[in-house]
């Protein structure tokens, strides 16, 4: 299993955090060591002073692939759920002020956290999906599939052009505006629609 995760798919979070709106898909990779499942406990890292939350849908790649066709794309993936991509922010920006790749910002051990999964019926609109965060009982994200700059299918076709795409993976598919920090104490719960996907407290 690997984590195929889109960066600055929202254009309101690309604005909010200064970056260009992509004209392609921003790839980044989280190792299978990311996963952390919402039922274990979630430790603070040590090693960061800005801890920040980044809710997003994601969907669970179920037929191997590779050079899919955006048209085909839909075939490739069956559940859908929503993930948080925690990111060390104090880290990345240090890294991107130095050119420099992501990884220990984004891909450290559990910075993947993942909710149940709901499988796709023919009858789920996947550009019209709204999900939400809330940390500590207030909404601090809201977001809809219509919103991003490249819809799941596109973002499948994409990737699959560069990485083969095997049963299992996962692909978060980039985070609306409304990123924030969080700290220990803090309790954050993930919707899809209206049904609550994951809860998380941070220690």
């Amino acid at each position: 299993m690997k984590f195929i995760c889109i960066g600055r798919n929202y254009a309101e979070h690309a604005k909010e955090l200064g970056n260009e709106v992509p004209d392609e898909p921003v790839i980044f990779m989280k190792p299978n060591s990311a996963y952390h499942q919402p039922s274990n406990p979630f430790y603070y890292p040590e090693f960061t002073n800005e801890l920040h939350y980044e809710c997003e849908i994601v969907v669970r790649i179920s037929k191997n692939g590779k050079l899919i066709e955006e048209v085909n794309a839909s075939r490739y993936y069956d559940s859908i759920s929503v993930g948080i991509d925690f990111t060390a922010r104090d880290i990345q920006t240090e890294l991107k002020k130095k050119g420099l790749p992501w990884e220990k910002a984004k891909a450290w051990d559990g910075s993947a956290v993942i909710g149940k999964w709901q499988p796709i019926s023919k009858e789920v609109d996947m550009k019209n999906i709204v999900f939400s965060l809330n940390k500590n009982g207030a909404v601090v994200q809201q977001g809809n599939s219509k919103d991003m700059i490249h819809h799941i299918d596109k973002i499948i076709a994409h990737v699959s052009r560069f990485f083969s795409l095997n049963i299992g993976d996962v692909i978060f598919t980039g985070t609306p505006a409304g990123v924030g920090e969080c700290v220990v104490g803090d309790e954050l719960e993930a919707f899809l629609m209206d049904e609550s996907m994951l809860t998380l407290l941070v220690k």
